[in-house]
């Protein structure tokens, strides 16, 4: 999935050190140079720099200067010094002044990337989970649903509105969207939310069981009852009754929620004292239960009913935005769950993750993040951590042995030469732990043509 390149700015009296620089980084980022305090500050008007690169000697400036003023604007950049002079103390203070890290001239370029890179890195998980305690603190009762996109801040505003009211909700999406968790957040948003919240998996249960389940029964109502039960509408009074799968329910059952959702009474199977109920109902389905009504399969009343105030929760597929946020709550939530160090993806990973249609959207993404923490034993859950479903269906995944797993279905090219080729560098890249010049030379190519074949490939970042 291409990304947008980060912007640096190299600021160095020494024209043959920044031209040499921008030459050497501007395969991967977008590079500006300065030759001094005032042409950095200048360049930072109109190009805001992700990094700044800066020598400690800038003429009759300091690099120390820029540093301390960049580093007071709103969103500041991550700065890096470097210097002819390095010692211990020039890096300490660096470093006090808010400086990232400190690199001696000549420059290592391959350690000039990793620095940029990993700085990158965490100042962008450091605001993502900024931005996520700050809309946990805006949404407490929502926490559990995590989404930035569009189409999910389109989901919370409709929770918050609906959930103060006592109107019926249908849920619709696919299997593993989150439909449990929404109206769990609806229940929690609600007046209701000191009693209880019941829910009933539809699907599950015969239409007999389920009858039983939803309305209890009387003693002897049938084989096997031998005492009064309460049924779920009973236990859920003053509260919540979700009712998860709505659409499997047999046209005998859908008769006696309706008959509920009008009157509010009911019986007990196998009795005929009429008790009376305060439910809120809220119904979840992956089917289209508009469809299901045009074919005779669904009471039309009763999808009205149940239709006040519809959510649909889109797959996961279409909300890829929300996947980096997702995948930070399942590495730690999989760490502490199994006793495993906190590891973070490597780039190689996230990108098939990212690439990844999640069929089974939430719910598989964070089986797939629980698989990774538990099978990795390097500092980085890579791709061969990942479930070889995931990894089946990327073409960015190391290449397959014939007799192994199959080539992606929905990929007819996934065997051509782009392929492969993509495969290799992917492989070398991982086996190389990211360092590009180990990873050319085991190529058996040039540093640059490297640089050069990832561009081509669209790999922006890795």
């Amino acid at each position: 999935m291409a990304r947008s390149q980060p912007t640096v700015l190299i600021v160095d009296d020494e024209k043959n050190t920044r031209e040499g620089l921008r030459d050497a980084l501007e395969d991967d980022f977008n590079v500006y140079i300065a030759g001094d305090l005032d042409g950095a500050l200048a360049t930072l008007e109109t190009e805001p720099a992700d990094v700044i690169i800066t020598d400690l000697r800038l003429g009759a400036d300091d690099g120390m200067q820029l540093i301390e003023r960049v580093l007071k604007r709103p969103k500041p950049p991550v700065c890096i010094m470097m210097t002819a002079y390095g010692s211990v103390d020039t890096a300490v203070e660096a470093m006090k002044r808010g400086a990232y890290d400190f690199v001696t001239k000549p420059v290592n370029i391959d350690r000039l990337e990793m620095l940029i890179r990993r700085a990158l890195c965490e100042r962008d998980t450091r605001s993502e989970n900024v931005e996520l305690k700050e809309r946990v603190q805006r949404n407490e009762s929502i926490d559990a649903m995590i989404g930035r996109s569009p189409a999910m801040i389109e989901v919370f505003d409709t929770i918050k509105q609906v959930a103060p009211s006592r109107a019926t909700v249908l849920i619709e999406g696919e299997s593993g969207t989150g439909k449990e968790l929404a109206a769990h957040a609806i229940h929690r948003l609600s007046p209701r939310a000191e009693r209880k919240f019941v829910a009933v998996h539809c699907m599950a249960l015969s239409p007999q069981l389920l009858e039983s389940e939803l309305f209890g029964h009387e003693r002897g109502a049938f084989t096997g009852a031998t005492e009064r039960r309460a049924g779920r509408f009973e236990q859920a009074n003053g509260g919540t009754l979700f009712l998860d799968e709505i659409g499997e329910i047999d046209p005998s059952v859908q008769v006696k929620i309706l008959r509920v959702l009008g009157e509010r009474t009911f019986e007990r199977v196998g009795g005929n004292q009429t008790i009376q109920t305060d439910v809120r109902l809220v119904a979840a389905t992956n089917k289209d239960l508009a469809k299901l009504v045009a074919e005779g399969r669904f009471r039309d009343d009763l999808f009205f009913r149940l239709n006040v105030v519809p959510i649909t929760l889109p797959p996961l597929r279409t909300r890829k935005e929300d996947i980096p946020l997702l995948v930070q709550e399942f590495l730690k939530e999989a760490a502490r769950e199994n006793g495993k160090p906190f590891r973070e993806l490597s780039p190689e990973a996230m990108a098939c993750i990212l690439d990844y249609d999640w069929p089974g959207n939430v719910r598989e993404l964070r089986t797939a993040i629980e698989h990774g923490v538990v099978m990795c034993g390097t500092p980085r859950i890579g791709m061969r951590d990942l479930p070889a479903s995931v990894r089946a269906a990327i073409p960015i995944d190391a290449a397959s042995p014939a007799g192994s797993e199959p080539a992606d279905s929905r990929r007819p090219d996934a065997l051509d030469l782009h392929h492969a080729e993509r495969v290799l560098i992917f492989r070398a890249l991982e086996e190389s732990g990211g360092n590009r010049s180990a990873a050319a030379e085991r190529l058996g190519i040039s540093r640059r043509t490297l640089h050069r074949r990832l561009k081509e490939l669209n790999v922006t970042k890795h």
